[in-house]
């Protein structure tokens, strides 16, 4: 086979894991012989990621593994990387700063740089730090050919050869300068928001409440911001995600919602309150945790005209019908492998990357 066959044929087995892991996650209850020796170690890990980082529960690291062994079939691979030329001779040493909102939000560039054939030298966030290297371990283990491609770094990162790097709008101007002179992808702060008609049905707001509340909000394709036209009537919103309500058991959360609560009231803000998240009509696009934020339209081109004018700050638009590049209800925290984070195209930047330096 050749190198691109067998880094191709890696992350088929990865994806293997990733889904009899959670099958073994799911049977636990069950007197079951352990298929694989690395499961327990694996979820000695997860639950170690949860003391760390009370945001990173179970649930969302496993739906996470989950979506990721979907994506990592070889139908799903292959589709994706058909119409590139994955020939490359002239691999390079590429530099990943990850952010760490959510549990392995990083995941993608650390795929796509290595299925391309290059080399990996990734520095973690503090809030994540332990999921991605005992995956990395995973995967040397499945393809001991990555072992020299793959490598993490505590302190100044000098000698590489391009960059992704990704943060907020702060950070990306230290990055912007830090990095100028190499090739570079720079992320910057963005949010995502949904589009309501007034006529979605009950399945459909329920869809809007998982791309609301999964991962507690803390991701750039987590709904902060729902657009809605004159007269709308909450009640339906409300009713619809009530099945969400749990999640005002997580303490963290909980105390968000109470700080958020005191600090609007105080200020003598209307809000909208079910118990369990608050609506605030705002016409910021980033609501903080346990806050959704509102804003009325009065028609469809109005609409359009505010999508058109934004659309460097959305990561996703949530709508059925509404504009084009839409996302359907409850699809946002399950991207495809084309789904590249700004639009930008990664797999291309890194085989151009490796061809002209």
């Amino acid at each position: 086979m050749t190198d691109y066959q067998l880094r191709l044929e890696a992350f088929v087995k990865l994806g293997d894991f990733f889904r009899e892991f959670c099958e073994y996650v799911k049977n636990t209850s069950e007197k079951q012989p352990i298929k694989n020796p690395h499961f327990e170690g694996f979820l000695e890990v997860v639950t170690r990621v949860g003391h760390q980082n009370g945001w990173f529960t179970q649930d969302n690291i496993f739906f996470g593994l989950a979506h990721w062994g979907r994506l990592l079939s070889k139908a799903q691979l292959e589709s994706w990387l058909a119409n590139y030329e994955m020939h490359n001779p002239n691999p390079k040493q590429i530099a990943l700063i990850m952010a760490g909102n959510i549990p392995l939000v990083g995941f993608h560039d650390f795929l796509t740089t290595l299925i391309t054939g290059n080399k990996v030298w990734v520095k973690l966030s503090s809030n994540d730090k332990l999921l991605l290297p005992f995956i990395a371990k995973t995967l040397i283990r499945i393809a001991p050919l990555f072992k020299d491609r793959i490598q993490f770094a505590e302190g100044l990162m000098t000698g590489f050869d391009a960059v992704i790097a990704t943060g907020s709008d702060n950070t990306s101007r230290y990055f912007d300068y830090y990095f100028s002179k190499k090739p570079n992808i720079i992320r910057k702060n963005r949010n995502s928001i949904a589009v309501l008609s007034g006529t979605e049905t009950p399945d459909q707001l329920r869809s809007l409440g998982e791309d609301i509340f999964l991962y507690y909000g803390l991701g750039c394709r987590s709904v902060s911001k729902i657009f809605v036209p004159l007269g709308y009537d909450f009640d339906l919103f409300f009713d619809a995600i009530y099945s969400f309500s749990s999640i005002i058991d997580q303490a963290k959360y909980a105390n968000n919602y109470d700080y958020n609560k005191a600090v609007y009231l105080m200020s003598n803000f209307k809000l909208l309150d079910n118990g369990f998240l608050l609506l605030k009509e705002d016409f910021s696009f980033a609501s903080p945790i346990a806050t959704l934020f509102y804003e009325f339209y009065e028609d469809k081109a109005s609409m359009q005209y505010v999508l058109d004018e934004n659309k460097e700050k959305l990561q996703c638009a949530v709508s059925s019908g509404f504009t084009d590049g839409e996302i359907a209800f409850g699809t946002t925290q399950k991207p495809s492998l084309h789904d590249y984070a700004d639009g930008v195209d990664t797999v291309e930047f890194l085989l151009k990357t490796a061809k002209n330096i």
